[in-house]
């Protein structure tokens, strides 16, 4: 019994891991989409181009590595979840992978057309928009009362999910945090290219959704109360590390603000939105689908968990030194971070 738990709770750590690295690296691309094309209507492209494409050009085909480990996973050790997020996330589902193949045919524009094109860059900047609002509707969904059992068959109920002002608070919070997390990024990525002037730029932006990115967390807070009690009363007893979490968005704020150590900002930002997400996952735990599935109703045999662990520390030892070389060879490349070489 207790080998079980504890390959229960190592599973559910490997995803959490896998989605956190997704949510950190695609909100970084979705931002950086995004602020990509609003400079080309604000007259700024200019400036940010460079930057923006030098940081997307590498890295845009790795995003997606995490989340495909995510899915094969969460379906490997909870084999129930298939069952009720299958038929459930249909429609929000399709409109991702739709978005996806928009920002993936736009990458295949960018880098075999001559010129660039306003109407592809609009629509990649949308993508990177919607495509957290969508994604984030999962969570949503796990929360409860949106999905009832006719006969024996879960049913998501859209009109209460689209009316409910739980599902537009974490809608909001996820477009803010990826253009906060995005911008971050930017900055410290323009500063160390010695690009000055799209690191004002992007410092700007980051400062500017700062502010709605505290008061769209608490806003979540606030309705979980009036939504889910049992997940509400949780969160207090996390208190802790949600005010550290603070603390460190505080500490990059100031940084960002004064215009100094960029490098640490960007530190304290992972370690800011770490804690927080994992202390969301904890408050959670141990419901995957409130009230009908938990990590113990649904878990696989201890073999197949097993199996999982070890086939996905593999797969992570495989990807970290991939991961290293692409960040060595590219990003963290004086030569190429400065324009001196192409990818």
């Amino acid at each position: 019994m207790t080998l079980t738990l504890d390959l229960e709770i190592i599973g559910m750590v490997v995803l959490w891991t896998f989605l956190f690295g997704y949510i950190m690296v695609a909100s970084i691309d979705f931002g950086a989409g995004f602020f990509h094309a609003f400079s080309l209507f604000s007259g700024t492209n200019h400036i940010l181009a460079n930057v923006i494409q030098r940081y997307l050009s590498p890295v845009w085909e790795v995003t997606n590595v995490f989340l495909v480990f995510f899915f094969v996973g969460v379906v490997g050790f909870f084999p129930k979840t298939a069952y009720y997020y299958g038929t459930t996330l249909l429609v929000p589902a399709s409109f991702a992978i739709i978005l996806l193949a928009i920002r993936g045919s736009y990458y295949a524009f960018q880098t075999y057309g001559a010129k660039e094109h306003k109407g592809y860059a609009f629509m990649y900047g949308l993508s990177g928009l919607l495509l957290p609002a969508s994604l984030s509707i999962v969570l949503t969904i796990s929360e409860g009362g949106f999905v009832s059992l006719v006969d024996g068959s879960p049913v998501l109920d859209y009109w209460a999910l689209f009316t409910s002002p739980l599902t537009w608070s974490i809608v909001l919070l996820s477009i803010v945090a990826s253009l906060y997390i995005s911008a971050v990024f930017l900055t410290w990525y323009a500063n160390k290219a010695k690009d000055y002037k799209a690191a004002a730029i992007m410092r700007k932006y980051a400062l500017i959704w700062a502010l709605p990115l505290i008061i769209t967390a608490g806003g979540i807070i606030y309705e979980l109360q009036f939504h889910n009690d049992v997940h509400y009363q949780r969160i207090f007893d996390l208190w802790w590390m949600f005010a550290l979490s603070f603390l460190l968005f505080v500490v990059t704020v100031c940084l960002l603000w004064i215009r100094k150590n960029y490098g640490l900002a960007l530190i304290l930002l992972l370690g800011q939105f770490s804690l927080a997400f994992y202390a969301y996952g904890i408050s959670h735990y141990p419901y995957l689908l409130y009230p009908h599935l938990t990590l113990y109703d649904s878990f696989t045999n201890q073999a197949m968990a097993i199996s999982l662990i070890v086939a996905f520390l593999a797969g992570f030892s495989l990807l970290l030194p991939s991961l290293y070389l692409l960040l060595r060879l590219f990003l963290f490349n004086k030569d190429y971070v400065e324009g001196n070489r192409s990818s």
